[in-house]
């Protein structure tokens, strides 16, 4: 009985909040709860569920170029934290609703992430780092797909970026081929994204949403992609392992470090993750020494006239 209860607390909070529901960038329509049922329709969410989603969606940003509508009966739409894209990892979130009545669907795909720049001057295209997968990403929210894409460079003159992705929904097939979309530059002192090569290979490190780090210990989350031949393919993780050790020093404050520091290692999902202590606030270059399986130093490592690395992140919190 107190589950009923919750579900019909939560189904008359949702139809309460239908005129603000993450559809109003994309024609308002109000939410319709799939009965007070607790496993929910097939092809929807429970009450407990889309409340779950609904919470979330107040956290991101609608991207409306990157929204669409599938057969003329479900809409997609595609988020990242602040609606916009900048040079570095950038998280890209993904709703399915029905355009009649707005429910959420859990049962989509998203099936690939599709980025190309168009160099104008050099009359050439390549892609960028992207996630292996986009996929469910908690158990909360089962309606939220999650992916990530790495832009190596901004919009600017010499280049304009376009984005695409494939979507299936309730096995219908559509998405968006290419949509235009802005990469913004990162303000001073941030730099999140380094390559380096080792042999013929080029390999990108993307560091994760380093705007959440605090003063103190920080666990430190980074992705290593390869670049693709050819180079317009996106840049999957890289199968290699490598372990990347960090040297974290403050350049407008003499340099000086932090203790405590543990390198990054790859873990099971793929991703690295390691320790970075930032003592202070202020800008920080995380120095990189990246060591291969035998423990080789590959990239990075080197003593500059400065004696730090030339392969470096800059953070500033």
């Amino acid at each position: 009985m107190k589950k009923v209860m919750r579900l019909f607390f939560a189904a008359a909070v949702l139809v309460g909040l239908a005129s603000c529901n993450s559809n109003d960038d994309f024609g308002s329509q109000a939410i319709e709860i799939p009965g007070i049922t607790i496993d929910g329709d097939i092809d929807c969410c429970s009450a407990e569920e889309a409340l779950q989603v609904y919470k979330f969606l107040q956290t991101v940003k609608i991207i409306p170029e990157l929204s669409t509508t599938i057969d003329g009966k479900y809409d997609v739409f595609a988020y990242s934290r602040n609606g916009s894209f900048h040079t570095g990892y950038n998280e890209l979130f993904f709703v399915a609703t029905k355009k009649k009545n707005g429910n959420y669907i859990k049962n989509f795909d998203i099936n690939g992430l599709k980025p190309l720049m168009l160099m104008v001057k050099m009359n050439m295209k390549h892609s960028t780092p992207v996630s292996a997968n986009v996929e469910t990403f908690d158990k909360s929210r089962l309606a939220v797909k999650r992916g990530w894409v790495s832009f190596v460079m901004n919009t600017s003159e010499a280049g304009s970026w376009t984005l695409g992705y494939d979507v299936n929904v309730l096995g219908i097939n559509g998405g968006i081929e290419a949509a235009d979309i802005t990469v913004n530059a990162l303000p001073e002192g941030q730099q999140w994204l380094k390559s380096f090569k080792v042999g013929d290979n080029t390999y990108y490190l993307s560091l994760v949403n380093p705007t959440d780090w605090q003063t103190g210990k920080n666990t430190i989350t980074a992705y290593v992609s390869k670049k693709n031949t050819p180079a317009t393919t996106p840049y999957g993780p890289a199968q290699e392992q490598f372990t990347i050790e960090i040297d974290p020093r403050m350049p407008d404050m003499g340099n000086h470090t932090s203790p405590d520091n543990v390198a990054l290692t790859k873990q099971a999902d793929g991703s690295y993750q390691g320790t970075v202590n930032l003592t202070m606030t202020g800008r920080w270059r995380i120095h990189l020494a990246v060591k291969d399986a035998q423990g080789n130093v590959v990239a990075g490592g080197d003593d500059l006239t400065d004696g730090y690395s030339s392969l470096y992140l800059e953070v500033t919190i």
